[in-house]
Protein backbone atom coordinates (compact mmCIF):
# COMPACT_ATOMS: atom_id res chain seq x y z
CA UNK A 1 0.00 0.00 0.00
CA UNK A 2 1.16 3.07 -0.71
CA UNK A 3 2.15 6.13 1.99
CA UNK A 4 -0.86 8.08 0.11
CA UNK A 5 -2.89 5.52 0.32
CA UNK A 6 -2.17 4.73 3.77
CA UNK A 7 -2.65 7.89 5.07
CA UNK A 8 -5.92 8.88 3.49
CA UNK A 9 -7.31 5.15 4.81
CA UNK A 10 -6.68 7.16 8.17
CA UNK A 11 -7.24 10.68 7.32
CA UNK A 12 -10.97 10.07 5.45
CA UNK A 13 -11.90 7.05 7.64
CA UNK A 14 -14.05 6.71 11.54
CA UNK A 15 -11.54 8.23 14.09
CA UNK A 16 -11.95 8.16 18.19
CA UNK A 17 -9.55 10.82 19.25
CA UNK A 18 -8.52 9.91 22.83
CA UNK A 19 -9.69 12.23 25.46
CA UNK A 20 -5.98 13.74 25.65
CA UNK A 21 -6.02 14.27 21.87
CA UNK A 22 -9.14 16.08 22.12
CA UNK A 23 -7.70 17.81 24.63
CA UNK A 24 -4.92 19.17 22.94
CA UNK A 25 -6.87 19.99 20.43
CA UNK A 26 -8.34 22.59 21.92
CA UNK A 27 -5.24 24.13 23.59
CA UNK A 28 -3.69 24.40 20.02
CA UNK A 29 -6.72 25.66 18.57
CA UNK A 30 -7.23 28.72 21.59
CA UNK A 31 -3.00 28.76 21.35
CA UNK A 32 -3.28 29.34 17.34
CA UNK A 33 -6.07 32.18 17.67
CA UNK A 34 -3.83 34.07 20.38
CA UNK A 35 -0.56 33.98 18.72
CA UNK A 36 -2.54 34.60 14.90
CA UNK A 37 -4.52 38.06 16.75
CA UNK A 38 -1.53 39.05 18.32
CA UNK A 39 0.29 38.77 14.89
CA UNK A 40 -2.36 41.07 12.85
CA UNK A 41 -0.32 44.07 12.79
CA UNK A 42 3.04 42.49 11.75
CA UNK A 43 4.33 43.69 7.82
CA UNK A 44 3.88 40.24 6.58
CA UNK A 45 0.38 39.97 7.85
CA UNK A 46 -0.90 43.00 6.73
CA UNK A 47 1.31 41.95 3.03
CA UNK A 48 -0.64 38.61 2.77
CA UNK A 49 -3.56 40.59 4.09
CA UNK A 50 -3.66 43.46 0.90
CA UNK A 51 -2.77 40.91 -1.90
CA UNK A 52 -5.60 38.34 0.02
CA UNK A 53 -8.04 41.47 -0.24
CA UNK A 54 -7.25 42.78 -3.63
CA UNK A 55 -10.41 44.77 -4.77
CA UNK A 56 -12.03 44.25 -1.55
CA UNK A 57 -14.75 42.02 -2.44
CA UNK A 58 -16.07 39.32 0.57
CA UNK A 59 -15.41 35.72 -0.74
CA UNK A 60 -16.38 34.13 2.68
CA UNK A 61 -13.70 33.54 4.65
CA UNK A 62 -12.18 35.49 7.26
CA UNK A 63 -8.82 36.73 7.50
CA UNK A 64 -7.25 37.23 11.06
CA UNK A 65 -7.81 40.86 11.69
CA UNK A 66 -10.67 41.56 9.73
CA UNK A 67 -11.96 41.36 5.70
CA UNK A 68 -12.57 37.90 3.45
CA UNK A 69 -11.17 36.53 0.94
CA UNK A 70 -11.40 33.46 -1.20
CA UNK A 71 -10.47 30.11 1.16
CA UNK A 72 -7.51 29.41 0.07
CA UNK A 73 -6.00 32.75 0.24
CA UNK A 74 -7.70 33.13 3.46
CA UNK A 75 -5.90 30.04 4.27
CA UNK A 76 -2.45 31.15 3.41
CA UNK A 77 -3.00 34.60 5.01
CA UNK A 78 -3.75 33.04 8.36
CA UNK A 79 -1.18 30.44 8.08
CA UNK A 80 1.18 33.45 7.34
CA UNK A 81 -0.05 35.98 10.32
CA UNK A 82 -0.34 32.71 12.81
CA UNK A 83 3.26 32.46 12.59
CA UNK A 84 4.23 36.28 12.27
CA UNK A 85 5.75 36.11 15.92
CA UNK A 86 6.94 32.73 15.72
CA UNK A 87 5.08 32.27 18.93
CA UNK A 88 2.88 29.08 18.01
CA UNK A 89 3.25 25.54 18.94
CA UNK A 90 6.08 23.13 17.99
CA UNK A 91 6.42 19.60 17.46
CA UNK A 92 10.13 18.29 18.19
CA UNK A 93 8.96 14.44 16.15
CA UNK A 94 7.67 16.91 13.43
CA UNK A 95 10.24 19.28 13.68
CA UNK A 96 8.24 22.42 13.09
CA UNK A 97 5.24 24.08 13.97
CA UNK A 98 1.73 21.76 12.94
CA UNK A 99 -1.04 24.38 14.03
CA UNK A 100 0.11 27.17 11.78
CA UNK A 101 -0.94 25.45 8.51
CA UNK A 102 -3.06 22.68 9.47
CA UNK A 103 -5.78 24.62 11.27
CA UNK A 104 -6.24 27.67 8.70
CA UNK A 105 -6.69 25.04 6.07
CA UNK A 106 -9.59 23.71 8.02
CA UNK A 107 -11.29 26.22 9.26
CA UNK A 108 -11.48 28.00 5.73
CA UNK A 109 -12.73 25.26 4.68
CA UNK A 110 -15.35 24.76 7.77
CA UNK A 111 -16.43 28.27 6.97
CA UNK A 112 -17.28 28.51 2.63
CA UNK A 113 -18.52 25.19 2.71
CA UNK A 114 -20.43 24.54 5.95
CA UNK A 115 -23.53 22.76 4.42
CA UNK A 116 -20.62 19.84 3.19
CA UNK A 117 -18.11 20.36 6.02
CA UNK A 118 -17.29 17.71 8.22
CA UNK A 119 -16.49 17.55 11.89
CA UNK A 120 -13.95 20.39 12.71
CA UNK A 121 -12.62 18.51 15.65
CA UNK A 122 -11.91 15.36 13.87
CA UNK A 123 -10.55 17.37 11.02
CA UNK A 124 -8.24 19.05 12.86
CA UNK A 125 -6.72 16.15 14.94
CA UNK A 126 -6.31 14.22 11.77
CA UNK A 127 -4.78 16.94 10.03
CA UNK A 128 -2.61 17.67 12.74
CA UNK A 129 -1.25 13.92 13.35
CA UNK A 130 -0.93 13.65 9.92
CA UNK A 131 1.70 16.43 9.83
CA UNK A 132 3.58 15.10 12.75
CA UNK A 133 3.36 11.65 10.81
CA UNK A 134 5.01 12.92 7.50
CA UNK A 135 7.55 15.26 9.54
CA UNK A 136 8.73 11.96 11.67
CA UNK A 137 8.80 9.94 8.07
CA UNK A 138 11.00 12.15 5.95
CA UNK A 139 12.80 12.99 9.84
CA UNK A 140 16.34 15.14 10.62
CA UNK A 141 17.98 14.57 6.94
CA UNK A 142 14.95 16.45 5.02
CA UNK A 143 15.52 19.19 7.76
CA UNK A 144 19.19 19.36 7.69
CA UNK A 145 19.21 19.64 3.98
CA UNK A 146 17.61 22.61 4.26
CA UNK A 147 13.75 22.00 4.15
CA UNK A 148 11.61 23.73 7.07
CA UNK A 149 9.19 21.34 8.04
CA UNK A 150 6.64 23.66 8.90
CA UNK A 151 5.77 24.38 4.97
CA UNK A 152 6.47 20.72 3.57
CA UNK A 153 4.82 18.00 6.67
CA UNK A 154 2.87 20.55 7.15
CA UNK A 155 1.21 20.65 3.77
CA UNK A 156 0.35 17.16 3.83
CA UNK A 157 -1.56 17.83 7.04
CA UNK A 158 -3.33 20.76 5.90
CA UNK A 159 -4.58 18.51 2.94
CA UNK A 160 -6.26 15.95 5.46
CA UNK A 161 -7.62 18.29 7.41
CA UNK A 162 -9.49 19.84 4.78
CA UNK A 163 -10.34 17.09 2.83
CA UNK A 164 -11.38 15.82 5.78
CA UNK A 165 -13.71 19.03 6.03
CA UNK A 166 -14.78 18.20 2.77
CA UNK A 167 -15.45 14.64 3.45
CA UNK A 168 -13.25 13.24 1.03
CA UNK A 169 -12.95 9.16 0.47
CA UNK A 170 -9.53 7.38 0.87
CA UNK A 171 -9.39 7.14 -3.06
CA UNK A 172 -9.95 11.25 -3.41
CA UNK A 173 -7.92 11.98 -0.23
CA UNK A 174 -4.64 10.14 -1.49
CA UNK A 175 -5.10 12.00 -4.62
CA UNK A 176 -5.12 15.27 -2.86
CA UNK A 177 -1.85 14.18 -0.45
CA UNK A 178 -0.35 12.86 -4.14
CA UNK A 179 -1.27 16.22 -5.37
CA UNK A 180 0.05 17.74 -2.10
CA UNK A 181 3.22 16.14 -3.06
CA UNK A 182 4.23 17.80 -6.32
CA UNK A 183 3.89 21.64 -3.90
CA UNK A 184 4.86 21.09 -0.61
CA UNK A 185 7.73 23.38 -0.14
CA UNK A 186 9.70 25.21 1.91
CA UNK A 187 13.39 26.40 3.25
CA UNK A 188 14.94 27.34 6.21
CA UNK A 189 17.14 29.76 4.02
CA UNK A 190 13.89 31.88 4.88
CA UNK A 191 14.50 31.90 8.43
CA UNK A 192 15.19 35.59 9.45
CA UNK A 193 12.80 36.98 6.70
CA UNK A 194 9.26 37.27 5.97
CA UNK A 195 9.22 33.88 3.75
CA UNK A 196 9.45 31.58 7.16
CA UNK A 197 5.84 32.71 7.97
CA UNK A 198 4.88 32.27 4.58
CA UNK A 199 6.17 29.17 4.68
CA UNK A 200 3.10 28.19 6.72
CA UNK A 201 0.62 30.17 4.74
CA UNK A 202 1.53 28.78 1.54
CA UNK A 203 1.77 24.75 3.05
CA UNK A 204 -2.18 26.51 4.45
CA UNK A 205 -3.06 27.00 0.88
CA UNK A 206 -1.80 24.16 -0.67
CA UNK A 207 -3.73 21.95 1.53
CA UNK A 208 -7.47 23.58 0.61
CA UNK A 209 -6.11 23.68 -2.96
CA UNK A 210 -5.04 20.16 -3.06
CA UNK A 211 -8.06 18.94 -1.20
CA UNK A 212 -10.49 21.17 -3.68
CA UNK A 213 -8.73 19.71 -7.17
CA UNK A 214 -9.45 16.38 -5.85
CA UNK A 215 -12.78 17.17 -5.08
CA UNK A 216 -13.48 18.10 -8.58
CA UNK A 217 -11.23 14.73 -9.66
CA UNK A 218 -8.02 15.82 -10.13
CA UNK A 219 -5.31 13.27 -10.36
CA UNK A 220 -1.90 12.56 -9.65
CA UNK A 221 0.53 9.36 -9.16
CA UNK A 222 -0.18 7.66 -6.93
CA UNK A 223 3.39 6.86 -5.38
CA UNK A 224 4.26 10.76 -5.57
CA UNK A 225 4.61 10.49 -1.99
CA UNK A 226 7.44 7.84 -1.91
CA UNK A 227 8.30 6.73 -5.35
CA UNK A 228 11.85 6.72 -6.65
CA UNK A 229 10.67 10.80 -7.89
CA UNK A 230 8.50 10.99 -5.06
CA UNK A 231 8.42 13.67 -2.75
CA UNK A 232 10.66 11.45 0.17
CA UNK A 233 13.03 10.19 -1.77
CA UNK A 234 14.31 14.19 -3.90
CA UNK A 235 14.07 16.37 -0.86
CA UNK A 236 16.49 14.23 1.67
CA UNK A 237 13.71 12.20 3.02
CA UNK A 238 14.53 9.36 5.52
CA UNK A 239 11.75 7.37 4.63
CA UNK A 240 11.01 5.93 8.35
CA UNK A 241 8.58 3.80 7.83
CA UNK A 242 7.99 3.23 12.14
CA UNK A 243 6.72 6.91 11.35
CA UNK A 244 3.46 5.58 10.76
CA UNK A 245 3.20 2.69 13.08
CA UNK A 246 0.08 2.54 15.41
CA UNK A 247 -1.38 5.44 12.96
CA UNK A 248 -5.07 5.74 14.11
CA UNK A 249 -4.74 3.78 17.23
CA UNK A 250 -1.79 6.17 18.97
CA UNK A 251 -1.92 9.79 18.98
CA UNK A 252 1.82 11.55 18.81
CA UNK A 253 0.18 15.10 18.36
CA UNK A 254 -0.29 15.61 22.24
CA UNK A 255 3.72 15.30 22.43
CA UNK A 256 3.72 19.08 21.63
CA UNK A 257 5.26 22.07 23.11
CA UNK A 258 3.93 25.21 24.18
CA UNK A 259 5.39 28.20 23.67
CA UNK A 260 5.05 30.44 27.16
CA UNK A 261 8.67 33.13 26.20
CA UNK A 262 8.13 35.10 23.32
CA UNK A 263 11.52 34.25 22.00
CA UNK A 264 13.68 30.81 20.19
CA UNK A 265 12.44 27.97 21.18
CA UNK A 266 15.80 26.67 21.96
CA UNK A 267 15.97 29.03 24.58
CA UNK A 268 12.56 27.92 26.71
CA UNK A 269 14.37 24.70 28.67
CA UNK A 270 16.92 27.03 30.27
CA UNK A 271 14.02 30.18 30.74
CA UNK A 272 11.66 27.42 32.35
CA UNK A 273 14.75 25.99 34.53
CA UNK A 274 15.49 29.67 35.65
CA UNK A 275 12.11 30.20 36.48
CA UNK A 276 12.18 27.13 39.13
CA UNK A 277 15.11 29.26 40.89
CA UNK A 278 14.30 32.67 40.68
CA UNK A 279 10.53 31.78 41.89
CA UNK A 280 12.69 30.01 45.57
CA UNK A 281 13.19 33.95 46.34
CA UNK A 282 16.25 34.57 44.27
CA UNK A 283 17.57 37.83 44.97
CA UNK A 284 18.97 39.47 41.13
CA UNK A 285 21.13 41.60 42.93
CA UNK A 286 22.96 39.10 44.45
CA UNK A 287 23.99 36.64 42.01
CA UNK A 288 27.53 35.92 41.21
CA UNK A 289 27.39 34.11 38.13
CA UNK A 290 24.98 31.71 35.74
CA UNK A 291 25.80 28.44 34.27
CA UNK A 292 24.03 27.68 31.35
CA UNK A 293 24.71 23.99 29.47
CA UNK A 294 22.59 23.15 26.18
CA UNK A 295 22.73 21.04 23.23
CA UNK A 296 25.62 22.45 20.55
CA UNK A 297 22.96 23.05 18.14
CA UNK A 298 21.31 25.70 19.75
CA UNK A 299 24.57 27.87 19.93
CA UNK A 300 24.42 28.87 15.63
CA UNK A 301 20.87 29.50 16.48
CA UNK A 302 20.17 31.52 19.35
CA UNK A 303 23.35 32.43 20.97
CA UNK A 304 23.83 36.27 20.97
CA UNK A 305 25.99 37.43 23.33
CA UNK A 306 25.56 40.99 23.44
CA UNK A 307 22.31 41.88 21.59
CA UNK A 308 21.91 45.70 21.48
CA UNK A 309 18.14 44.81 19.33
CA UNK A 310 15.01 43.91 20.56
CA UNK A 311 15.35 41.06 17.55
CA UNK A 312 18.38 39.96 18.68
CA UNK A 313 17.39 39.41 22.56
CA UNK A 314 14.56 36.61 20.90
CA UNK A 315 18.01 34.98 20.01
CA UNK A 316 20.01 35.61 23.45
CA UNK A 317 20.88 32.71 26.28
CA UNK A 318 22.75 35.75 28.36
CA UNK A 319 20.18 38.10 28.25
CA UNK A 320 17.13 36.29 28.19
CA UNK A 321 18.42 34.79 31.09
CA UNK A 322 19.25 37.91 33.02
CA UNK A 323 15.80 38.84 31.75
CA UNK A 324 14.29 35.97 33.50
CA UNK A 325 16.13 36.16 36.80
CA UNK A 326 15.61 39.79 36.79
CA UNK A 327 11.83 39.42 36.64
CA UNK A 328 11.03 40.90 33.25
CA UNK A 329 8.15 39.34 31.51
CA UNK A 330 9.61 36.82 29.06
CA UNK A 331 6.33 36.09 27.19
CA UNK A 332 5.27 39.81 26.36
CA UNK A 333 6.16 41.01 23.00
CA UNK A 334 7.10 44.31 24.17
CA UNK A 335 10.05 42.71 26.77
CA UNK A 336 12.07 42.22 23.62
CA UNK A 337 13.31 45.69 23.14
CA UNK A 338 16.57 47.97 21.92
CA UNK A 339 15.94 49.51 25.23
CA UNK A 340 15.55 46.28 27.45
CA UNK A 341 19.04 45.36 25.85
CA UNK A 342 20.61 48.90 26.76
CA UNK A 343 19.36 48.17 30.65
CA UNK A 344 22.62 48.93 32.78
CA UNK A 345 21.31 46.08 35.26
CA UNK A 346 20.38 44.00 32.78
CA UNK A 347 23.64 43.99 30.70
CA UNK A 348 25.86 43.47 33.84
CA UNK A 349 23.94 40.45 34.77
CA UNK A 350 23.91 39.13 31.52
CA UNK A 351 27.56 39.25 31.53
CA UNK A 352 27.64 36.76 34.14
CA UNK A 353 26.15 34.10 32.17
CA UNK A 354 28.46 31.83 30.66
CA UNK A 355 27.50 29.62 27.83
CA UNK A 356 28.35 25.89 27.86
CA UNK A 357 27.71 22.99 25.58
CA UNK A 358 26.56 19.37 26.48
CA UNK A 359 25.77 16.96 23.89
CA UNK A 360 24.51 14.43 25.93
CA UNK A 361 21.58 16.53 26.59
CA UNK A 362 18.93 16.30 24.37
CA UNK A 363 17.92 19.49 21.91
CA UNK A 364 15.13 19.94 24.28
CA UNK A 365 16.70 20.40 27.73
CA UNK A 366 19.26 22.45 29.58
CA UNK A 367 21.02 22.24 32.73
CA UNK A 368 21.36 26.02 34.61
CA UNK A 369 23.79 26.63 37.44
CA UNK A 370 22.83 29.73 39.54
CA UNK A 371 25.33 31.06 42.32
CA UNK A 372 24.17 33.75 44.56
CA UNK A 373 25.38 34.78 47.90
CA UNK A 374 28.20 32.11 48.13
CA UNK A 375 24.93 29.37 47.15
CA UNK A 376 24.78 27.47 44.44
CA UNK A 377 21.07 26.36 42.77
CA UNK A 378 20.80 23.53 40.06
CA UNK A 379 18.42 22.29 38.08
CA UNK A 380 17.43 20.71 34.82
CA UNK A 381 14.40 21.15 32.69
CA UNK A 382 13.51 19.04 29.72
CA UNK A 383 10.78 21.22 27.76
CA UNK A 384 8.94 17.68 25.94
CA UNK A 385 8.54 16.43 29.97
CA UNK A 386 4.84 15.64 29.98
CA UNK A 387 3.07 18.47 31.66
CA UNK A 388 -0.51 18.25 33.64
CA UNK A 389 -2.82 19.74 30.70
CA UNK A 390 -4.23 21.53 33.74
CA UNK A 391 -1.49 23.95 33.82
CA UNK A 392 -0.89 24.24 30.34
CA UNK A 393 -3.97 25.30 29.89
CA UNK A 394 -3.41 28.08 32.49
CA UNK A 395 0.16 29.12 31.29
CA UNK A 396 -1.57 29.41 27.46
CA UNK A 397 -4.48 31.72 29.50
CA UNK A 398 -2.42 34.24 30.75
CA UNK A 399 -0.27 34.26 27.89
CA UNK A 400 -3.51 35.15 25.49
CA UNK A 401 -3.85 37.59 28.37
CA UNK A 402 -0.40 38.85 27.91
CA UNK A 403 -1.17 39.32 24.36
CA UNK A 404 -4.44 40.23 23.92
CA UNK A 405 -5.60 41.46 26.76
CA UNK A 406 -7.89 39.64 29.95
CA UNK A 407 -11.32 40.58 28.23
CA UNK A 408 -10.75 39.70 25.01
CA UNK A 409 -9.02 36.43 25.90
CA UNK A 410 -11.63 35.02 27.95
CA UNK A 411 -13.76 35.67 24.80
CA UNK A 412 -11.48 33.91 22.78
CA UNK A 413 -11.24 31.13 25.15
CA UNK A 414 -15.15 30.50 25.67
CA UNK A 415 -15.76 30.79 21.36
CA UNK A 416 -13.23 27.88 21.00
CA UNK A 417 -14.81 25.61 24.00
CA UNK A 418 -17.94 26.05 21.94
CA UNK A 419 -16.67 25.37 18.40
CA UNK A 420 -19.21 22.43 18.25
CA UNK A 421 -22.02 23.42 19.12
CA UNK A 422 -24.47 24.94 16.40
CA UNK A 423 -23.19 28.42 14.80
CA UNK A 424 -19.67 27.78 16.53
CA UNK A 425 -17.78 28.45 13.65
CA UNK A 426 -19.06 31.59 13.09
CA UNK A 427 -18.72 32.59 16.51
CA UNK A 428 -14.96 31.84 16.84
CA UNK A 429 -14.47 33.47 13.28
CA UNK A 430 -16.28 36.41 14.40
CA UNK A 431 -13.52 36.84 17.16
CA UNK A 432 -10.96 36.07 14.56
CA UNK A 433 -12.25 38.74 12.20
CA UNK A 434 -11.76 41.90 14.78
CA UNK A 435 -9.77 44.26 13.58
CA UNK A 436 -6.68 45.12 16.23
CA UNK A 437 -8.11 47.23 18.69
CA UNK A 438 -11.63 45.72 18.37
CA UNK A 439 -13.54 44.23 21.25
CA UNK A 440 -13.62 40.57 20.35
CA UNK A 441 -16.87 39.05 19.37
CA UNK A 442 -18.24 36.80 21.48
CA UNK A 443 -21.79 36.27 22.43
CA UNK A 444 -21.80 35.28 26.17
Amino acid sequence: MTIARTLADFASGPVAPDARMQRFVGLSLFDWASVGLAGTGEPVAQAAREMALGGGASHGATLLGGGQAQAAQAALVNGATSHALDYDDTHFGHIGHPSVAVIPAALAIAETRPGEAGDLHAALAVGLEVACRVGAWVGRSHYEAGFHQTGTSGAFGATAAAGRMLRLDPARMAQALCLTATRAAGLKSQFGTMGKPLNAGFAAEVGVTSALLAQAGATSAPDAIEGAQGFGPTHAGSADVSALDGLGDAWVFPNISYKFHACCHGLHAMLEALREIRDEGLNAAEIESVTVRTHPRWLAVCNQPEPTTGLQAKFSYRLTAAMMLSGVDTAALDSYTDATCARSDLRALRDRVRVETDDGLSDSAAEVSVVASGQTHSTRHDILTPIDPALIERRLRDKSATLLGGAEAEALWRSVARIDEAEGVARLMACLGARPGQTLAEDG
